[in-house]
């Protein structure tokens, strides 16, 4: 009996066998189950075996030799090459980077003897395909990006003229935007308040010295406000002095400080304001009523930036840019030899003039409007509109005190307003307010066009010329019928025509 046959009748055998291939394929459904690719080399370079991850990737290669289908290099494997390994004797290596094709591998390697008593080696493959193209790609973003961030430093440094001058223009921009959000301080889009916004925009980054007039209540401090903000000083001190509130004495140590002993109370040294605002910007509001003593003063500030303490004989000098507010004619005040006319050229190097409110008529309604909505949230009232015959009445007051006086009257509107309406009785103009006899009342009404037909604004216009023929008659309807040269009756359709209730004809 031959050597295979005893084998074949030995029960051990076959349980043996049973056993070696119940280990076989439970080890190739492991293998089958993993995602890294695994190969088994024979010491002849012949693949034993491929799971289905190296099958998926490489295609069926058992029984063929390693060398013609996994290794780059061609006929025989190179030091690189991982298969390499199968004849070098390593029991196992580290893992290491190849690529078989157009696949990117880690693999590592691990020698060992089969079940039959050969020599295999254990191929373990992680396709890394994949993140080699990601790290390619960051590389190359990466090389791009420093590239072009070289490119922008190289711009950047090839001149100290061109970094100044990005900076400027950021700084202008700012400027502009912070001026854009100032401008909206000032209320009105008539045709002189964009000229007067215009020029405070032109001449507030200077620092030349500005004289700002016009009549009291239209607004100098406003602008005086708005030129320190838009200017170079911003971030700096500003100090408003009221020259007409202060005696001559007091003013003098007030804007220039004084040296102990100067005068009873003078116990130490004092600096003054414009020590104080030294480096910012310092407004001197009604200028016209100083003193001939406090204009030689001031008129060495503007002339050489110095300044002398009460009590000293020691120049100090200051950095402080001066704006000038008054409501007089300063000009007739040199003439009458009031002021001095070396002062007058040295603070009227810019003359910003605010146009009265009744020169500017077309901007009455926005202010108003806006002074309804300020005192609304003050007050705290449901306000929500002007009417037309309030309007009417706005706009044919001649405002001798300005925006202040509209500002009051609107004020004093909105507080006595019982409904959410204001209405004739909340509003009161005093006696003083007279329309101005040269003031046409095609101009005092053009703001309406566009908003109101003719019909209506002749309406309105005469529903107003009956209401003041009222008032002046004590709401005597036949007086006024005969002033106006009209029938009663017919004076007493159009008093019913608008609204006119005996109660508020009464109360005129």
């Amino acid at each position: 009996m031959g050597k295979e046959q005893v084998k074949s009748a030995n029960p051990k055998f076959h349980k043996r066998k049973r056993e070696v291939d119940r280990l076989v394929d439970n080890w190739t459904a492991l293998l089958d189950s993993m995602i890294e690719l695994v190969i088994l080399i024979k010491n002849d370079n012949t693949i034993e075996f491929m799971n289905r991850s190296a099958i998926s990737a490489f295609g069926d290669l058992r029984a063929r030799k390693c060398h013609e289908h996994l290794c780059n290099s061609g006929d025989r494997c190179q030091n690189q090459c991982p298969l390499n390994h199968v004849t070098s004797g390593n029991n196992q290596t580290e893992a290491e980077k190849t690529t078989i094709g157009d696949i990117h591998v880690s693999f590592t390697t691990a020698s060992f003897r089969g079940y039959r008593g050969e020599t295999l080696v254990m191929l373990v493959m992680r396709d890394i395909t994949k993140r080699i193209h990601q790290e390619h790609e960051i590389a190359e973003f990466h090389d791009n990006l420093e590239q072009i961030l070289q490119d922008k430093i190289s711009e950047l440094q090839e001149t100290k003229k061109v970094r100044e001058q990005l900076s400027q223009q950021v700084n202008v921009l700012q400027r502009k935007l912070q001026r854009k959000n100032y401008a909206n301080e000032m209320i009105g889009t008539s045709k002189k308040m964009r000229d007067l916004r215009n020029m405070i925009d032109q001449v507030a980054e200077s620092d030349a010295t500005i004289l700002i007039t016009g009549e009291s209540g239209t607004g100098k401090e406003l602008v005086a406000n708005l030129i320190q903000k838009c200017s170079n000083r911003s971030d700096k001190p500003f100090l408003k002095v009221n020259c007409n509130a202060i005696n001559d004495s007091l003013l003098e140590s007030d804007l220039f400080g004084y040296e102990k002993g100067a005068f009873t109370g003078a116990t130490s040294r004092q600096k003054g304001k414009f020590e104080t605002v030294n480096g910012g910007t310092i407004l001197l509001d009604e200028i016209g009523d100083i003193s001939p003593r406090m204009q030689a003063a001031l008129l060495r500030v503007l002339q050489n930036g110095e300044i002398i303490r009460v009590g000293s004989n020691k120049a100090l000098t200051v950095d402080v840019r001066i704006l000038a507010a008054t409501n007089m004619d300063l000009a007739k005040l040199v003439q009458d030899g009031d002021f001095r006319l070396d002062l007058f050229y040295r603070l009227n190097i810019i003359n910003i003039h605010i146009p009265p409110l009744r020169e500017r008529r077309d901007d009455l309604i926005d202010m108003a409007t806006h002074f309804v909505k300020h005192y609304r949230r003050a007050f705290k009232k449901d306000i929500d509109f002007l009417p037309d015959n309030i309007i009417g009445r706005l706009l044919l007051h001649d405002w001798p005190g300005n925006v202040r006086e509209l500002e009051n009257v609107i004020q004093r509107a909105v507080l006595m307003a019982k409904n959410s309406v204001i209405t004739e009785r909340d509003i009161y103009i005093g006696e003083t307010g007279t329309v101005s006899p040269s003031c046409d009342y095609l101009d005092q009404v053009c703001v309406l066009f566009g908003q109101k037909s003719l019909k209506e604004m002749t309406a309105d216009f005469e529903k107003e010329v009956i209401i003041k023929c009222l008032r002046k008659n004590e709401a005597n309807a036949l007086e006024a019928a005969s002033e106006l040269k009209i029938g009663k009756t017919a004076l007493y359709a159009k008093i019913k025509r608008y609204g006119l209730s005996p109660k508020m004809l009464k109360k005129m």
